[in-house]
């Protein structure tokens, strides 16, 4: 875990990322705030009245000198925000029905973003994944041949790292989803210094079993090759045929990857979201994420039980999309 990082740190040095912390009034934001403003690697902002953040800030004992705060309500640039929002959301929203719901620091913080004031976002800590994600997809929107955001886990163990996809949003990917994932996936890898060898994961290798589901696995991974020729890929696979060598050997003699993969694309939410608690529970992995991918700047996701530590590390993670 400690390698992970300190990759991520050195390829952020210099750098100044600008990350937006909406929850300003929560104890572990101010608190991951105050310790990545102290490391100069990223630019925290925090969201919300700076009367009330300060109160947290001091109640906590954290020092938040130098460390920006923007109140959505009177920031000299929301006209302007409301103005660009209305545009951007193509007729969807009044004026009036804008300015309101730039209330909402998750949609201001993602217009800040947007408008090039800031790099990233994270929230999540007091906010539903609903709340973090929407404004997301609505303002910053997926990239071109992106149809759909997805989640993806770092499994960390030892040196070992592995990307789980996606384990997070999209329930019931299409052929075409599933390969857009795979593709992100390989892009996630590469920012944390894994170099990506993919497997798109099925009950089945190879043609073992020919069903409507794998059927879609092995589609996926044609439509991945066209879109990423580059990519170090195969498919489809179980799981012990893409990570173990020997079974590799027997099941997929001819295959691209045998028994090194590193990222594992699953056929569905259930899978992915049963597959990386089981190997974070009972395998002892680390689990860091969810990742969001596929959008055009990047915005992350905490679970509301997080500690301020989990703060700390999804906005270095962040910062480092970013780049």
């Amino acid at each position: 875990m400690a390698d992970l990082f300190s990759g991520i740190k050195e390829r952020l040095h210099g750098s100044k990322k600008t990350i937006i912390l909406p929850e300003g009034n929560d104890t572990r934001v101010v608190e991951a705030a105050s310790r990545l403003y102290q490391e100069g690697l990223v630019e925290p902002v925090l969201l919300g009245n700076e009367d009330e953040v300060r109160k947290t800030a001091a109640e906590a004992g954290v020092e938040l000198t130098n460390i920006s705060i923007i109140n959505p309500a009177n920031a000299p640039y929301l006209e302007e925000l409301v103005e660009k929002f209305v545009e951007r959301r193509k007729g969807k929203v009044t004026v009036e029905q804008a300015r309101e719901q730039l209330k909402d620091v998750n949609y201001f913080g993602t217009m800040l973003i947007f408008t090039g004031r800031a790099d990233g976002l994270v929230s999540g800590a007091a906010h539903s994944t609903a709340d973090t994600v929407r404004p997301a997809l609505q303002i910053i929107k997926t990239k071109p041949g992106v149809s759909k955001t997805s989640g993806a886990f770092i499994m960390i163990k030892g040196d070992e790292r592995l990307v789980f996809a996606d384990c997070a949003i999209t329930v019931a990917p299409t052929s075409q989803e599933l390969a857009e994932i795979a593709v992100e996936s390989a892009e996630t890898a590469k920012s944390f210094g894994i170099d990506p060898k993919i497997a798109l994961l099925s009950f089945s290798t190879k043609g073992s079993a020919v069903t409507e589901e794998t059927q879609k696995v092995a589609d996926a991974v044609s439509i991945a090759k066209e879109l990423a020729p580059e990519l170090h890929l195969d498919g489809e696979f179980q799981f012990d045929a893409a990570y173990v060598p020997e079974v590799a050997a027997k099941k997929a003699p001819g295959s691209l990857i045998q028994g090194d993969a590193n990222v594992f694309v699953f056929p569905s939410l259930e899978a992915g979201n049963i597959g990386y608690k089981l190997t974070e529970r009972l395998g002892g992995y680390e689990a860091i994420g969810p990742i969001l991918q596929g959008l055009n700047a990047p915005v992350n996701d905490l679970s509301r039980g997080c500690s301020a530590d989990d703060v700390y590390k999804l906005s270095l993670i962040t910062a480092a999309q970013s780049l």
